[in-house]
């Protein structure tokens, strides 16, 4: 008997992963469930082991629940690929369940459905991931106190009103965080100027962490792709994230076309009969598409080149959205030509 072929396929969840194992022709080989730790990972591997020789194993959710098995497995030396979510109209045809999902994985990566290698997360690509995460959270939490600080100032009584609400932002918050509110006569006053102080000095705070993350953010970039931050537009946040779509294996990347596709830039076919049209593409990394397009807001409105090229693109009859998508697949092309390449 010859050596059998094995492809797994893992429908992952936070507590445990579901695990399928097919041979060559798709048969199943067999179902089983693991813990999501160390020890269920190892047992996983063995399990699969145990039929033949492992090609290959779909993981769904390689960045989520299933980054742990993916990582593992992908240090033990097996071929991992990512598995989207079944499509809706099988399942609602064919309805759903763990063993279910676990062997459609299993057969989508036997047939070259799913062929996504899924990124390595354990370099510095996803330490600047980390720190994004954390960015943007701050620079959300920095909005939310800096709107509550004026609807604060604008219904606050007439003494704290008249005195903050000609200020600018910088202002309001220096003025406001300096404060040393005391108890007197009015207890309203004296808690509305401490809670405006509270939340001036949290606004401070937010962005004394928001710099410390750029300066981390820098450091990474000049360690991976110091290049990026030489384009015009791009500034530390911009580069990251564009860094943290591509991952920390670039070769998974293997052409231009295939990085705008990721990034969401490529126009998608819409034609009709004689009408020859392209749509938006609302595909790819969301994040990636938002940071081209504060790239490209940036050139339009200071880049010589950038403002050259809108002017003679609407009087070719262009409208704005079309402008900046010609803009933002050039600014595609041209990000990908300084991510870091294969060693």
């Amino acid at each position: 008997m010859g050596i059998v072929e094995v492809t797994g396929g893992v429908d992952t969840h936070a507590d445990f992963h579901v695990a399928a194992a097919v041979d060559a022709n798709g048969g199943l080989l067999g179902v089983e469930s693991f813990p999501a730790d160390q020890a269920g990972f190892e047992g996983l591997s063995a399990w699969l082991a145990d039929f033949g020789t492992v090609v290959r194993v779909g993981v769904e959710g390689t960045g989520s629940y299933g980054v742990g098995l993916a990582r593992f497995l992908t240090d033990a030396g097996v071929g991992v690929v990512e598995v989207d979510r079944q499509n809706r109209q099988v399942r609602r045809k064919k309805g759903k369940s763990d063993p279910t999902d676990a062997v459609t994985a299993a057969r989508a990566a036997l047939s070259g459905a799913a062929s996504v290698v899924p990124k390595l997360r354990n370099g510095p690509v996803e330490q600047m991931r980390v720190l994004l995460v954390a960015r943007r959270s701050a620079r959300h939490q920095r909005i939310q106190n800096l709107n509550q600080l004026r609807h604060l100032v604008y219904c606050a009584p007439e003494l704290i009103r008249v005195r903050f609400k000609d200020r600018s932002q910088i202002g309001l918050v220096k003025e406001a965080a300096a404060m040393r509110p005391k108890p007197g006569s009015d207890p309203v006053a004296y808690t509305t100027n401490l809670v405006i102080r509270n939340l001036a000095r949290r606004v401070l705070a937010l962005n004394i962490e928001i710099k410390e993350i750029d300066r981390l953010l820098v450091e990474l970039i000049g360690q991976t792709a110091p290049e990026l931050l030489e384009l015009y537009g791009v500034g530390p946040d911009g580069a990251a994230t564009l860094l943290v779509t591509a991952g920390d294996n670039p070769e998974r990347i293997h052409s231009e076309r295939s990085w705008a596709h990721l990034c969401g830039v490529t126009p998608i076919p819409a034609s009709s009969g004689k009408t020859i049209r392209y749509r938006l593409n609302r595909g790819g990394d969301r994040h990636a598409n938002a940071a081209l397009h504060r790239i490209v807001l940036t050139r339009m409105s200071s880049h010589p080149q950038t403002r050259a090229y809108v002017a003679r693109r609407r009087g070719e009859g262009l409208n704005s959205f079309e402008i900046m998508r010609c803009l933002k697949r050039y600014v595609a092309r041209q990000v990908f030509k300084h991510l870091p390449q294969p060693a």
